[in-house]
């Protein structure tokens, strides 16, 4: 049934009510209309008012006069008329589910999104508060109470497509198999299922059609990894975004299956055998293949696991490569002493940190940097983590008895100038660097240790001669990754106690009076942070420094020593991004735990 009062927005009421909360001046109200309309008429009334608004480019007379994009105006529309305004967060919404609520065509018709089911209630996302034909029709249907929000009407048409699109692929796959999945509870049944189907199923155009949107999903909310993850009941799809995992969708078994052996007939790797784990690599791009957009590889590796096989997929963003040293969160001190140490002729250079600190992205900018036509740079690796023209890289092949130490003396004989070893793991790997930065080459490697000074003691755990470090190491460093916070709701109204600054490391420096917090906002998913940086410790080699490697090297005099000699530890330098408001106290002590 239709509701008469039913009305569109339109822009004269939009003007007259940004005049009335003085938004807008009064005096260029007139053209500020008039060039909407026009906007708005070179779409045949297609654009949604407020984005022809946004597309002005105006700015608030409030303070602090921010521009009034397309969420700001949702934003104030939603205060305006009294209903919540939500930024649409693609992981927190189950599309399979409010795909049911409506049909495709409905929600386009009225550009409404279901982007909320409980058992009660039904929360829909609309840019037309007033036109709600459909709202007694839906609390019909589907015997729910409707909650309406306001959301960017981009946003929302965006999402239609995508989301029920994505449904209609699930469900058609699923039902393409011929099985019901509520019988599938038998883990033998389920591995014959797959060998039966999966040649059909990977090359089914609803499969290419998930895989493809999870890439492109992936891409757009910066993930650094995907896993694909089979359970007895359904497959859980979860991204890595900012260090911390995120479930995204759960979808039927069968589908999982078919998206596992889609990803690994692209990543040219045996889709048949489930036994052994493989690796794999796909280079795609982020517009999709079709299409324009940067190139991204893909590396993959999957896992037999009690319920199939388990798939993760790292991103690698060529872009982090070119990035400087301060970018990526260097110091301007530490960075100068970096260089400084990189251009040096010959000497073994260490980074140390947990799997995923960002060591590798450390390496390969500095590489970067270093690759000039004048000097060979040569890298082993293990696996070889983003193919980079400008280096000659070599992957460890362990089937034919490759290793880094075998890696690293044929590369001896390639002329090099400066040598990166994947990562130093045993005696021979580490005699063989030795060896190549005593004959005149620079030696960068990497290191599992908590800190930089402990890196002298691992070398010497795995039977190097102090004499041999003393001859050839200049320099190590420790670092890790901390998520900065999201600059839309960072706060500075966190208290921080002056025990609770000692403790930080900040000792040498008065606590700040105010600390910067998470709060969380829809811009970060309501987490408090966005994106992420590093926090470093640079132990330079002096001869001081020098002396203390012996046969009785002791760990507590090498870590004053460094600090005598300029090393700040790592949680100082946490202190100084919780000082500048890049990250906030909690996750200075998350990260270094370790080193307390």
């Amino acid at each position: 049934m239709k509701n008469s009062s039913s009305r569109l927005l339109d822009l004269q009421q939009i003007f007259a009510w940004l005049l009335a909360d003085k938004l807008l001046d009064a005096a260029s109200v007139k053209d500020d209309h008039a060039r909407a309309q026009d906007i708005l008429d070179n779409t045949s009334g297609v654009m949604h008012p407020l984005s022809a608004i946004a597309h002005c480019k105006l700015q608030s007379l409030q303070a602090p006069h921010k521009l009034l994009t397309l969420d700001a105006l949702c934003a104030w529309l939603a205060n305006r008329v009294g209903l919540p305004f939500i930024r649409i967060d693609p992981l927190r919404i189950d599309f399979t589910r409010v795909a049911d609520v409506m049909s495709a065509s409905y929600a386009a018709r009225f550009n409404i999104l279901p982007v909320e089911l409980t058992p009660t209630t039904l929360v829909i996302a609309t840019a037309e508060p007033f036109a709600l034909e459909w709202e007694a029709e839906i609390a019909k249907i589907s015997r729910r109470t409707i909650k309406i929000v306001i959301a960017n009407p981009l946003d929302i048409a965006q999402y239609i497509s995508q989301f029920f699109s994505l449904a209609l692929s699930i469900k058609n796959a699923n039902k393409s198999t011929g099985q019901d999945l509520a019988l599938r509870n038998n883990f033998e049944q389920l591995v014959e299922l797959g060998k039966k189907n999966q040649q059909v199923d990977a090359n089914n155009l609803h499969i290419v059609n998930i895989v493809d949107w999870l890439w492109q999903y992936a891409f757009e909310q910066r993930a650094s990894d995907i896993h694909l993850e089979p359970k007895r009941e359904f497959g859980a799809v979860r991204f890595r975004i900012d260090g911390v995992l995120h479930t995204v969708y759960q979808v039927p078994v069968v589908v999982m299956l078919a998206m596992t052996a889609r990803i690994k007939l692209l990543g040219r790797m045996d889709v048949i055998e489930k036994r052994r784990p493989q690796d794999g690599r796909i280079k795609t791009r982020t517009g999709g293949n079709g299409g324009g957009g940067q190139e991204i590889e893909l590396r993959l590796s999957t896992l037999p696991t009690a319920f199939g096989e388990k798939l993760v997929m790292r991103i690698f963003d060529p872009d982090v490569i070119v990035k400087t040293l301060p970018e990526l969160g260097f110091p301007v001190d530490d960075a100068a002493r970096w260089d400084a140490l990189t251009k040096r002729p010959h000497g073994i250079i260490l980074v140390t940190g947990p799997t995923g600190s960002g060591k590798t992205t450390t390496l390969y900018t500095t590489l970067k940097a270093l690759a000039t036509s004048e000097v060979n740079v040569c890298t082993v690796e293990d696996p070889i983590e983003m193919v980079e023209p400008a280096f000659n890289q070599m992957q460890v092949q362990h089937g034919i008895d490759l290793s880094f130490a075998d890696g690293v003396r044929a590369l001896m004989r390639q002329d090099p100038d400066i040598i990166m070893v994947g990562e130093i793991r045993d005696l021979a790997t580490a005699e063989m660097a030795i060896q190549a930065a005593l004959t005149g080459h620079l030696v960068l490697s990497t290191l599992h240790t908590n800190d930089a000074p402990s890196a002298v003691m691992r070398m010497l755990e795995l039977g190097v001669p102090h004499y041999l470090l003393q001859a050839t190491l200049i320099g190590v460093m420790a670092q890790r990754l901390v998520r900065t916070l999201c600059p839309q709701c960072k706060s500075q109204d966190g208290e921080i106690s002056a025990a609770l600054w000692r403790s930080i490391g900040g000792a040498t420096s008065a606590a700040p009076p105010r600390a910067y917090r998470a709060l969380g906002c829809p811009e970060c998913r309501q987490t408090g942070y966005r994106g992420r940086t590093g926090i470093y410790e640079l132990l330079t080699v002096t001869d001081s420094f020098t002396q203390l490697i012996n046969e009785e090297t002791d760990l507590h005099a090498l870590r004053c020593q460094s600090i005598l000699d300029g090393m700040k530890p790592l949680r100082i330098a946490g202190a100084a991004k919780i000082i500048d408001g890049t990250t906030s106290v909690e996750e200075v002590l998350k990260v270094t735990a370790a080193l307390a």
